[in-house]
């Protein structure tokens, strides 16, 4: 089987296609193969070396994989074979290992999948997962009635603004194209403002009678985090959840004391504070499960890419060129 490989961290070219025996599931687990594996940023940091909870090398990317069990280990039910699933590197011992044509894992790691719900679709469920996680848990009791968000074409993006509206919340959503403003429109932003065109707080002060936002939430750094603090309504938070454009410039903390009186607050998010707590990890997942088959959640429009196009999938991701998310098709 293909099995794509990480043997010293790079670009895009340092991702390997090996051809590798099937793995036999041991004692325990089960095999799933994959119908559709999804591509996501923590896969790039995986690729250049970058990525704090890294797996030792040679290293396997891949933090989603939905497809059928067709094998069982020692000690697990026959009747497991044939089940639709999805596998998040999430519920395994380390992440990755998903860029290949089937993984083994342990039984109780997949969510079923209702018949409702495709095999690509089940890929955005995390990214619902974490939409969810920085919507209500950021800052836990308020209800962000207004809700700021960059890059608001990306995977997690999309999902954060389907949640948001779902529970009410306005979203303002920032991109730098006409092209993403129109995407990030249709998947239910309230507003989009272009950051190359115009100014975030003075936009956002304009179409809130300059009120400003409850919560922001930023995974570009930057400039653009300084710009979502100034956007924010007195008591709001920002919520860094990545810092793909770098560290804050200028320093964050003398931002704040500028803005002292608004009593403002930042959180460095990762979806990582839920590695050891499993029982809210997968009850989450299950109600976002219940969610999608229901249609009251939707994915955002993929680009579907095969296997062997995983380089150049990575290209399309590092320049920021994808809406939605990517899928390799194996």
């Amino acid at each position: 089987m293909k099995l794509v490989q990480i043997h010293q961290p790079g670009g895009p070219d340092a991702l390997v296609i090996a051809n590798v025996p099937a793995p036999v599931p041991g004692p325990g687990q089960v095999r799933v193969a994959a119908r559709a594996i999804g591509v996501g940023r923590p896969d790039v940091l995986m690729r250049n070396g970058t990525y704090k909870w890294m797996p030792p090398l040679p290293a396997t990317p891949g933090g989603e994989m939905a497809g059928v069990i067709d094998a069982v280990g020692e000690g697990v039910a026959p009747e497991l074979a044939g089940r639709r699933v999805l596998v998040s590197a999430r519920e395994l011992v380390q992440r990755g290992g998903c860029y290949a044509e089937a993984i083994c894992v342990p039984a109780d790691a997949p969510f079923d999948l209702p018949a409702a719900i495709s095999f690509e679709a089940a890929l955005s469920l995390p990214n619902f997962l974490m939409a969810d996680a920085l919507l209500n848990r950021c800052n836990p009791g308020v209800q962000a009635r207004r809700v700021l968000l960059t890059g608001a074409a990306g995977g997690v993006a999309s999902t954060v603004i389907q949640l948001a509206r779902l529970q009410g919340s306005e979203v303002i959503g920032v991109v730098s194209s006409a092209e993403k403003a129109a995407f990030a429109a249709a998947m239910g932003a309230t507003h989009v403002i272009d950051r190359l065109r115009e100014s975030i707080p003075e936009r956002v002060m304009a179409l809130t009678g300059g009120a400003g936002v409850d919560l922001a939430l930023d995974h570009i750094g930057a400039g653009i985090l300084v710009d979502c603090l100034h956007a924010l309504a007195p008591f709001g938070m920002a919520v860094s959840y990545n810092i793909v454009g770098g560290p804050p410039q200028p320093e964050i903390f003398g931002e704040l004391r500028k803005l002292v009186g608004r009593s403002l607050a930042v959180r460095c998010f990762s979806i990582h504070s839920f590695d050891h707590d499993r029982a809210t990890r997968r009850t989450a997942t299950e109600r976002l499960i219940g969610l999608m088959a229901e249609g009251r959640i939707t994915p955002p429009a993929a680009t579907r890419m095969p296997l062997d196009a995983v380089r150049d999938a990575h290209r399309i991701l590092d320049a920021g060129a994808t809406m939605g998310k990517i899928i390799l098709i194996p």
